[in-house]
């Protein structure tokens, strides 16, 4: 992973010290709540509905063992021993103390991490596919081209108080992984006719109030100028973006209201004073910021390995974890493992103290001392070899971090929803839970197959609700927490917004709407369909019917 050089070091010391001073001078009575409200923001500092939340920078996901055991010592020495991954691979701490946040920061900065724009109206962390680098279908490992952009965006001042808050992600597979659709920018790396790397560049996509898939706004853009071209797309949208109006502020409405053509005319027209530019990207500074990731070691090993297939054969609980947990590697030999943070009775993409020191451990053990954090709000060792794939199950096992539901049901995407979250409408924790406990038994969780169910509890779609399979949006009605369904969204290459089936429901009837849209599926999917799929093929109605006539026969 990348490696801080004496800049990086100085930049992320500075911006401790100066916000020591800024946290001072607020808790003498020198600064405002509003004087230092843009100040904690831009240190990742939220003040929730209980406590602070300090929202921590993953840059693309990439984690060290010794950064996760720094984070594990700061959630135990700082919060309640526990942290919670959320889907832009960051970790956030709920239960921080003010006059604590830069001790934390300074912390922080000993492992080479910071929080530095992980709220606030500017370009926040870039994200990729958690498998970027060991993938068999890579393109492209697009890691050092998202540090580049990570370096370009931190600090810039062009862009530091744009309309609205402004994510990007870069997927360097043939599958997408990155949900690239549904970000301000998404960029996909591919090789074009010359055998040369292109960028097709997704723009206005994004979820919260107005769910938007991205439009193409460029087919096929140099590698070299994927710095130049954002440039241009976000001095374009900080000129006429909205100010006016937070809920039509984000670039989606901003090209829904130009429209993708006219958009691309002014972008196109900014470009031509950037694209040759200092900021365009040269191979030497590619190298030179690829030169900063570390190499793994690895060993020239068989494609087969006896033993592994031996307990795969004689052990029906590992071969279940090995099927929905451990992916392909495009190394001969090794594998990516994914370790479930959504243990039944767990919040969704909570880890706790020991846990985290665990997974550290593991990954000392198992995959070079490095592991990678997913949207789905899971964790990845990246580079375990077959041979040592039943050592780390047992181990992970003792830790609760095995759980064998990779892509089904439970692997419930949730955001912190209204226990945590002062914006949230309703609770997301304890519906998942619900949910997990309705569907707890694995075989049969097995036996529905591939199904994503996405919580959010507020409109900002944290939990990314829009693109689940099953998505689950907190609404407020009369001062009661409610739940709308939406069936038919997706993520990756065909993706798609879902759409409602109906009125909302109580918070109690949750898990027998969704054991009801699950009946329907197991009823008419075909051999080889998907829960999407069948969805796709019959459309919502038999599914909204079968739910709410049973909804009238219990009134």
């Amino acid at each position: 992973m990348y490696k801080y050089d004496e800049i990086d070091q100085a930049i992320v010391d500075e911006r401790v010290a100066q916000y020591r001073d800024q946290t001072r001078r607020y808790l003498a009575g020198e600064l405002t709540d509003e004087e230092f409200r843009p100040l904690r923001l831009q240190n990742g500092l939220y003040i929730q509905r209980h406590a602070p939340m300090l929202r921590i920078a993953v840059p693309y996901g990439m984690l060290s063992s010794k950064q996760l055991n720094k984070l594990a010592d700061i959630a135990k020495r700082f919060d309640r021993s526990y942290g919670h991954f959320s889907t832009r691979q960051n970790l956030q701490l709920n239960w921080p103390k003010l006059e604590d946040v830069p001790d934390i920061l300074a912390e922080l900065a000993t492992v080479e991490m910071h929080a530095i724009q992980t709220s606030g109206n500017c370009i926040r962390n870039i994200t990729t596919d958690q498998f970027s680098g060991v993938a068999p279908d890579e393109v492209i490992d697009p890691r050092a081209i998202a540090e580049i952009m990570r370096q370009w965006s931190t600090f810039h001042p062009e862009f530091a108080l744009l309309p609205r808050k402004f994510k990007i992600a870069v997927s360097g597979t043939k599958t997408d992984r990155a949900i690239v659709q549904a970000h301000d920018i998404g960029m996909e790396f591919y090789p074009d006719a010359d055998n040369k790397i292109a960028i097709k560049v997704w723009v206005g996509g994004g979820l919260g109030r107005t769910p938007i898939l991205g439009s193409v706004i460029r087919e096929h853009l140099e590698w070299q100028h994927a710095l130049t071209y954002c440039e241009a797309i976000i001095r374009v949208y900080n000129l006429h973006g909205r100010r006016d109006n937070a809920y039509k502020a984000r670039i989606k409405i901003l090209v829904k209201a130009l429209g993708i053509d006219e958009f691309r005319n002014q972008v196109e027209a900014e470009w031509e004073h950037l694209k040759n530019s200092p900021n365009t990207i040269t191979e030497t500074e590619l190298a030179r910021v690829a030169d900063h990731f570390t190499e793994m070691p690895y060993e020239t090993l068989p494609t087969h390995n006896a033993a592994f297939d031996s307990a795969i054969a004689s052990n029906p609980a590992f071969a279940a974890w090995v099927k929905r947990n451990v992916h392909a590697h495009k190394k001969s030999g090794y594998r990516a493992v994914t370790l479930s943070l959504k243990t039944h009775g767990q919040a969704p993409g909570d880890a706790t103290s020991e846990q985290m020191h665990a997974v550290a451990n593991l990954s000392d053990e198992y995959s070079f001392g490095e592991l990678r954090v997913s949207h789905e709000q899971n964790l990845i060792l990246a580079d375990v070899k077959i041979s040592d794939l039943l050592s780390l199950w047992e181990k992970a096992r003792a830790h609760g971090l095995a759980t064998a539901n990779i892509g089904l049901l439970t692997d419930i995407i949730c955001c912190p929803g209204g226990d945590f979250c002062s914006l949230a409408n309703a609770k997301s924790i304890p519906i998942a839970e619900a949910i997990q406990m309705q569907f707890d038994n694995l075989d049969y969780l097995h036996d529905i197959g591939e199904l994503e169910l996405n919580i959010s509890g507020c409109m900002n779609a944290c939990g990314h609700h829009h693109i689940g399979h099953i998505g689950i949006l907190g609404v407020d009605k009369d001062g009661s927490e409610w739940y709308q369904v939406s069936i038919g969204g997706k993520q990756g290459n065909d993706a798609s917004i879902g759409s409602v089936i109906g009125p909302s429901f109580a918070a109690e009837e949750m898990p027998g709407v969704v054991q009801r849209l699950i009946d329907v599926y197991i009823g008419e999917r075909t051999p080889e369909e998907r829960f999407i799929d069948t969805v796709r093929r019959l459309g919502i109605a038999p599914f909204k019917a079968h739910v709410y006539a049973k909804e009238s026969e219990n009134v």
